[in-house]
């Protein structure tokens, strides 16, 4: 038999906006995506719903950094990708870019199946911030898009279940410490792509696992799946995105809700969440198909049992999110998805050294979508069946399953080396996705000395502290340590996730005498003072934290003042210290000034001088804030104190009605 599968590489050029520098400020806040359900909502639920929960929901970012160097002024840039193709689909993956498979292509019909953006432009939607429209993303971890979104995971050929050639990413996520890999393959003559996913835990201790495979396509579409009810979040407070705010999940008829088919994405005036309650023994898909009938479905073995539709909606404020992402003019889009639990508030427990896998398959599907529900649904049911059995999806999990733990080939894309670190701490053994040792780097190296010799360095010269890594194992080692200041900052951090904070502060101001560089220290602080509501002391060290910086500030330090900057600035407005916060955004550099970010700042800081024209012109002239947060209110409130006219479409990024 001749195999027609290849895997090749190519370079795509794109316009794309570059990811930029790191924040250097470990990130000790609290997650805005951390949601509380009232208790009285769980009584009428699911029971495993119920308990799933409220199960360990995420509260830290922490070991990872929040991602928000990048900005929005794109150039035509090369980006690499893997092609994995047979004779009927050409699937195109960003290895690079968390894996993502960026393009699915039906080569009989010449039809895209998925939303394929014709930029790269980065957007603070995932945990972490940076993350990109389009395509089909891998999303582990906790609630919302993975940490991920926008970094590099292993790549390598390996073997596929039908003697072809399979593509592996793999990669450690640090939110949860698991090991993951993804393997993608198009047998010979298929129409559809094959996903086998595999999540473990290696510890011997039980592990919160989330898991949501999102696919962007066209929102032109009517959406398809086996289900007369959804969940549908209902945020208790209007506006914005507080941090811990309350929601609601009701359980709503599908396809029509409040007199409105909510099955076609443009009939929603305002972005909502419809997670599909597909009962028991129903076969898991979704599809979305165009009014001729033509478009992608995605099924799966049962463990992936969520299935949801998002949608931005038709209303101002979803049409500027869509041309934020992309371009103007481009076709917006929505995203059908597919999960390890009903809702994505949802975490799964995942047994000590115990594993999850399942299969997905992706592919054209050809079937009247209009009409009755009932009707549209059961047509198209038969004809994926039709097309792709469900013993045939059964077959191809129980097939590829001994190929998980085949050993990679060719690599084709290296990872970051977190993954080497832990393996090296743990000696454990991952057949199928190494983590050798030669992908250790510099961010691992200091870790690396504290595993071999149970001592920290110091670093050799000022500089911002790296990385710090707060698992339990690592803060016994920091704990263990000799105690010089830079071991008692990270030792602090790790305290202050583990939820001790009070010790946390004490070994922070511990490590002030002898610090080398006080402002690291000052503004963990600063943030714990803010925490605890002491908002006068926590702008006192910000100030000296800043003042701190420029002092020790070279000319490659306008990412540590940009990022120390933009947080004095808010402390000081907060506390309504606007003489300070004005010598704060005199010391800035011109080129950190001329952000949009600071920009608004800068139009708060007028504001409160009582510059309320000068303010107004800023909005006048016009800036973007390149990482503006999923449902931040803060352009909105701003101009709403400044003027009553109705504010101006660029700056309009409201997601939700505006409640009494």
């Amino acid at each position: 038999m001749v195999i027609v599968t290849q895997i090749r590489r190519e370079v795509l050029t794109l316009p794309a906006a570059p990811l930029g520098p790191d924040n250097p400020l470990p990130p000790l806040r609290p997650l805005d995506e951390v949601h509380r359900i009232d208790d009285r909502e769980r009584d009428e639920m699911p029971r495993d719903m119920a308990r799933q929960l409220g199960y360990e929901p995420l509260r830290s970012l922490l070991p990872a950094r929040v991602r928000d160097g990048y900005g929005r002024d794109r150039a035509p840039r090369p980006v690499d990708a893997l092609v994995i193709e047979n004779d009927r689909l050409r699937a195109t993956v960003l290895p690079g870019l968390g894996g993502r498979v960026a393009s699915l292509l039906h080569l009989p019909t010449g039809r895209e199946l998925l939303y394929r953006n014709p930029v790269l432009q980065p957007a603070d939607f995932a945990l972490n911030g940076a993350w990109y429209s389009g395509g089909i993303e891998w999303n582990i971890g906790a609630t919302g898009h993975t940490t991920l979104s926008c970094a590099p995971l292993h790549a390598a050929r390996v073997p596929a279940p039908d003697g072809g050639p399979m593509l592996r990413l793999w990669e450690w996520e640090r939110l949860r410490d698991l090991p993951f890999q993804v393997d993608l393959w198009l047998p010979d003559g298929s129409d559809f792509l094959y996903v086998g996913v595999r999540v473990r835990n290696p510890h011997e201790h039980p592990v919160p696992t989330y898991w949501w495979s999102n696919m962007a396509v066209p929102e032109d579409r009517r959406v398809l799946a086996p289900a007369e009810e959804a969940w549908l979040p209902h945020c208790l407070e209007g506006g914005g995105t507080p941090i811990g705010y309350e929601r609601r999940l009701r359980r709503v008829p599908v396809p029509s809700y409040d007199g409105t088919d909510r099955t076609y994405p443009l009939n929603s005036r305002y972005a909502a969440d419809y997670f599909y309650e597909v009962p028991d023994g129903r076969r898991r898909w979704i599809a979305a198909l165009d009014s001729d009938g033509h478009g992608l479905v995605q099924t799966s073995t049962d463990v992936l049992r969520g299935r949801k539709l998002f949608v931005w909606g038709s209303g101002p404020g979803g049409r500027r999110w869509q041309e934020w992402l992309t371009e103007p003019g481009t076709p917006g889009y929505c995203e059908i998805q597919a999960g390890l639990a009903r809702t994505q508030l949802e975490h799964v427990r995942l047994e000590p050294e115990s594993e999850v896998s399942w299969l997905e398959a992706y592919g054209p599907l050809d079937t009247p979508a209009d009409g009755e529900w009932t009707a549209a649904v059961q047509q198209a049911e038969r004809r994926l069946a039709a097309v792709l059995p469900p013993a045939r999806v059964e077959e191809a999990y129980e097939t590829w399953r001994p190929h998980a733990d085949t050993e990679p080939g060719e690599i084709l894309s290296p990872g970051s080396g977190w993954g080497a670190l832990e393996v090296l701490r743990a000696d454990w053994k991952l057949p199928g996705t190494p983590f050798p040792e030669s992908t250790l780097g510099p961010a691992q190296e200091p870790w690396r000395e504290l595993l071999r010799t149970g001592s920290l360095p110091e670093p050799r010269r000022v500089r911002p502290p790296g990385e710090t890594l707060v698992a339990p194992h690592w803060r016994d080692m920091l704990e263990t340590a000799p105690a010089g200041p830079h071991t008692e900052y990270h030792l602090g951090i790790a305290q202050w996730h583990a939820g001790d904070r009070a010790q946390a502060v004490r070994s922070w101001e511990r490590a002030l005498p002898l610090a080398p560089s006080l402002w690291p220290l000052l503004r963990c602080l600063a943030v714990a003072d803010q925490e605890s509501g002491h908002h006068e002391r926590a702008a006192d060290r910000y100030a000296d934290a800043f003042d701190d910086l420029c002092r020790e500030c070279r000319d490659d330090g306008e990412t540590w003042t940009a990022a120390l900057g933009r947080e004095t600035l808010e402390a000081l407005l907060r506390a309504r210290r606007t003489a300070d916060a004005r010598a704060v955004w005199e010391r800035l550099r011109p080129a950190v000034r001329r952000r949009g970010r600071f920009r608004l700042l800068h139009a708060e800081l007028l504001l409160a001088e009582g510059r309320a024209a000068e303010a107004r012109a800023v909005f006048d002239e016009g800036f973007e804030v390149a990482d503006l947060r999923e449902g931040e209110d803060t352009i909105s409130r701003l101009w709403s104190r400044l003027t009553e006219e109705p504010l101006p479409s660029r700056y309009d990024f409201r997601m939700r009605p505006d409640l009494p």
